[in-house]
Formats: structure tokens, sequence, C-alpha cells
């Protein structure tokens, strides 16, 4: 399949191009350039800012794209919009922070989503980046109805990730020693290792598969205590 990426460089984009050229995609990124500019030297690579100059998508096709940057639905909107004709299938990378409540188990793919009192607002913190995802999964489907696949992971851990937000622990407990760590005991935490969530994407743009899919781990309960 010929991929298109937008995005690409940072975490599990680099992942999902290195899982597709490892099952044999012929794959496009296009970005700004401006992170890890010098990953993957084989693979073409088309500059621009999908906030304004699109130009160099013009008068292409691809098979399929991969939108692992979209946090502003006026931008996805835009991006579905300058693609509509020039592929068949568009991913977009959501969150299951789309949720609106946490504090009850058992959310599934229905589950109420978070929503904005403004829905032109457009500054992405950590109170709005939930409702601006969910926004930005309906200006996906809006701009390319019934040709889209939404995914929604959870708590992505493992190489490349630069918020070091899980892979500290495990590093800090192999220390050994007492550890001072947040939060309850009880509490259960899902996740999900980017390699395995990337080559998942990709198998699920080779089927074709539309609709929406939280992507995470199964349960685990981390019980904090004493490390000997």
């Amino acid at each position: 399949m010929k991929l298109l990426i937008l995005g690409g460089t940072v975490f599990l984009g680099r992942h999902i191009v290195e899982a597709a050229l490892a099952r044999g995609h012929e794959v496009t990124l296009f970005n700004r350039g401006q992170h890890n500019p010098d990953l993957f030297p084989d693979v073409e690579k088309l500059r621009g800012d999908r906030n304004g100059d699109m130009s160099s998508l013009a008068g292409r096709h691809w098979d399929a794209a991969i939108d692992t940057s979209g946090f502003i639905p006026r931008v996805v909107k835009a991006s579905t919009q300058a693609l509509a004709e020039s592929v068949k299938h568009y991913t977009f990378i959501s969150s299951i922070s789309v949720f609106a409540d946490f504090t009850k188990g058992g959310i599934d793919e229905n589950s109420p989503l978070a929503k904005l009192a403004d829905e032109s607002m457009e500054d992405v913190t950590n109170e709005t980046y939930g409702a601006l995802k969910a926004l930005c999964e309906q200006a996906a489907e809006m701009g390319m109805p019934g040709r889209v696949l939404v995914v929604r992971p959870g708590l992505i851990v493992g190489p490349d990730d630069p918020t070091d937000r899980f892979t500290y622990w495990p590093h800090r407990v192999s220390q050994g020693g007492e550890v001072l760590a947040p939060g309850r005991p009880d509490q259960q935490i899902q996740f999900i290792d980017v390699r395995d969530l990337a080559e998942w994407i990709v198998r699920m743009v080779e089927a074709g598969k539309t609709g929406i899919y939280n992507a995470t781990g199964p349960d685990y309960q981390l019980t904090i205590g004493r490390i000997p």
C-alpha cells in the first residue's frame, strides 16, 4: 500500500512508520520538519504546514492516510478536505481522553464524550485536550464520511516516549530501595506498548477498517509498596 502519514517522527508516529515499512508498504511523510527531520532517510518527505500550506500534497494519491498529529478540529477538517480525493481511507489517532467521565469503570466506545462550552476554542491544554480530540474525530468523519478509522489509545508506553511518564517508574524501581509514588496503591492502570499499537494500526489500515476503537491493554492493578 501507499501510505501518507501526517506527522510520523514523534513516538507513536515513528513506530507506525517503522511498522509500515516492516510490512512492505511505501510511506510518504507530510510534516513541518521540526521534529527529528533526519529520521527515515530513505522515506519520501513532503514539507508543509497543515495549518496553512498543504500545497505539496496537490496532485498526489495514496491508498490511505494516517493522521498522527491532529489536535485542532479546524485543522483536521482542512486536512480531510484536502485529501478527500487523494486517499481512500483516513485514520485519525485520537485518545481515550475524549471521554467525559473517568470516575466510573466500564468505559466503551459509546460512552459520553467531553464537550467544550465554546467549540471555537483552539488552545490545547490539559483541560481542553480531550474535548478538542472528540471534535477532531467528528471533523474527520464529516470530511470523509464512512472512510474514517478512529483510534483512541490509552496510556502509550515504550521506546522513544518523550514524556517519560511511564518509563521513569520501571527504571526507578529497578534501582531498588523505597520508592515515593503519587496516587492510590489500588488504582488500576491500563497501558499499551507503542510497538503493539503501531503494528495493530497498520494492520487495521490494511484491512480497510472504519469506525471507532478504544486501544489500550488489559486491566492491570499496580500495587505500590516497599521494594526490597
